[in-house]
């Protein structure tokens, strides 16, 4: 399974001093992009072939509190994908130094040739980057329309 740790930064946090809502947005993204960073699909990757991922829609469920200098693990599970790849869900789990689940992300996805702005198949080297994700209990293959 794929997964990442992470410190909680002042930064990180609300008024309430524990970690605001959007912070889990970028801590999921960040996991999300660096598992494509290490499988070789980097940023240089997406510029050179002008494709990028887009989201678009994000939900966080909050379970428990996550404080400043806290460690969190965050992994990713592929839920959802089109039999041609261009579509996707992955869910991020977030769980606490003790391993208590804290939080629940789910994104679901699409890759946008970024010349044409419009959505399209992934190229086959990029396709195949989610067969090394985990797939979920409830995982299910799409068709498109």
């Amino acid at each position: 399974m794929y997964s990442k740790t992470y410190t909680i930064r002042w930064a990180d946090l609300d008024a309430n001093i524990h970690m605001r809502h959007s912070a889990y947005n970028d801590y999921a993204a960040q996991t999300r992009l660096l598992f494509m960073a290490e499988n070789g699909f980097g940023m240089e990757w997406f510029k050179e072939h002008n494709v990028f991922p887009v989201l678009f829609r994000e939900e966080t469920i909050f379970l428990k509190e996550i404080h400043g200098n806290e460690n969190i693990r965050i992994d990713a599970i592929l839920v959802k994908m089109s039999e041609d790849g261009s579509r996707w869900s992955i869910m991020n789990h977030f769980y606490k130094s003790d391993g208590t689940l804290a939080a629940k992300l789910t994104v679901d996805g699409a890759w946008m040739d970024i010349v044409a702005r419009k959505l399209k198949s992934p190229p086959k080297d990029l396709m195949h980057l989610f067969d090394k994700l985990e797939k979920s209990a409830e995982f299910v293959v799409t068709t498109r329309g």
